[in-house]
């Protein structure tokens, strides 16, 4: 059974999740398709700030669009307390329409009276979009009369938003219940590459770890240890693992609570385990501060370190040359800062010239790659955030589960 993956070769899928159906498969011509995508984007000034949330929900509508479906998109926006304007989805709508190509109309509620109005006159081959599903407190409670409700707006229904598929909302799980439910053409992507990645990696297989905390990843190292021939760690989490063998480590962020996970993880990794063997270090976390290379067992009192330095560069960069795949998530410094983002820049640029099968994930790395202009060279980059490190960790996502096997 092969399915295409992101790269454009057919493969086939191992380990993980099944197969999923896809809506390309289905006839939906005059057919109402209730589509979730994920267009929580950054908003300022009422315009958006980053639109790779639109391009990437874009293909899956076009093509819906263009075989003479009614298109009917929802989303979430923020984190609204009640229907806050600044929170609402209309000034997106042309955003949507831009990257699809056509008119993009747009429905005052996301049920009721508004909602049902706006579907009922859409043509096959239009697109309109609901306002933020998030305005009605039963989408995160998942709550069955509100996914009823949404269902009934649809013939079928289409989860493109992997990366709330680990949330079980109404809008990506409960409307399930009632409709056919397919994965879209960005959801078939992300699942392509991560199952690419991990469950049928070609060796050798390596991942490279970085961000502020072990507790917020030590399921994530637990899984990857057991799939991969090295794991390189940096950021401000390879202080915690410095902490535990006993190491100085100046007035860096310590995790004192998971001191313990980073003996256990160290433990069960052995040889696998590679951590940075010299740092750069600042007093203060601000652009201008005299910066000093330390070793990574030796680093004074009021330093903190602040990137991997120059020997860790080369250490990581042996590390992945020749690889044959890599999964990237979290920056190895302070990469936001200029004076701290060389090694993020260096491991990066390792990462896109060592002719392996690369993953990136994670929002912070998708920042960093955006800035320091590594973007476009990868594999696939996962629209994921959370979502992306859920599956990493090994966990089934609900909206994925829900999703009809091919």
């Amino acid at each position: 059974m092969g399915v295409q993956l992101s790269h454009g070769r057919p493969g086939q899928l191992h380990g993980g999740a099944a197969l999923k159906a896809s809506i390309t498969t289905v006839d939906v011509t005059g057919k109402r398709v209730l589509v979730r995508e994920d267009l929580n984007v950054p908003m300022s000034n009422g315009a958006i700030a980053d639109d790779s949330r639109v391009r990437a929900a874009a293909p899956t509508l076009q093509h819906l669009a263009r075989r003479g479906a009614r298109v009917i998109v929802m989303s979430h926006l923020g984190r609204p307390k009640d229907r806050e304007p600044e929170l609402s989805l209309k000034p997106i709508a042309a955003g949507v329409g831009r990257w699809v190509g056509r008119d993009v109309q747009f429905a005052e509620d996301c049920v009721g009276e508004p909602a049902i109005a706006a579907v009922d006159s859409l043509q096959s081959g239009q697109v309109l979009l609901l306002e933020n599903v998030r305005f009605h407190k039963e989408d995160e409670t998942n709550d069955a009369a509100f996914a009823r409700r949404l269902a009934s707006l649809g013939d079928l229904f289409v989860n493109d938003a992997f990366a709330a598929s680990h949330r079980a909302h109404a809008s990506v799980v409960g409307v399930a219940a009632y409709l056919p439910a397919f994965a879209g053409e960005l959801m078939e992507a992300e699942l392509a590459a991560l199952h690419q990645a991990l469950d049928n990696p070609r060796r050798p297989m390596i991942a490279v770890v970085g961000g502020a905390k072990v507790s917020t990843k030590v399921g994530v190292l637990r899984n990857l240890l057991k799939k991969v021939d090295f794991l390189l760690i940096g950021g401000a989490m390879a202080n915690t693992f410095f902490k535990a063998k006993g190491w100085p480590t100046g007035s860096g962020l310590v995790e004192e609570p998971a001191l313990d996970e980073a003996r256990a993880v160290a433990a069960e990794a052995g040889d696998k385990l590679v951590l940075p063997v010299d740092l750069v270090c600042a007093r203060k976390v601000e652009p201008g501060e005299a910066l000093r290379i330390m070793e990574a067992d030796k680093v004074e009192p009021g330093w903190k370190a602040l990137d991997i330095g120059p020997r860790t560069v080369i250490q990581f960069g042996e590390r992945l040359r020749g690889a044959g795949t890599v999964i990237w998530n979290g920056p190895v410094g302070v990469a936001e800062i200029k004076d701290f983002s060389d090694g993020t820049k260096a491991v990066g640029e390792a990462i896109a010239r060592s002719g392996a099968y690369t993953l990136v994930g994670g929002g912070d790395t998708v920042a960093a790659i955006e800035a320091l202009g590594l973007a476009g060279r990868y594999s696939h980059v996962s629209t994921g955030g959370g979502a992306t490190l859920e599956y990493l960790e090994g966990k089934e996502l609900p909206g994925i589960a829900i999703l009809k096997e091919a």
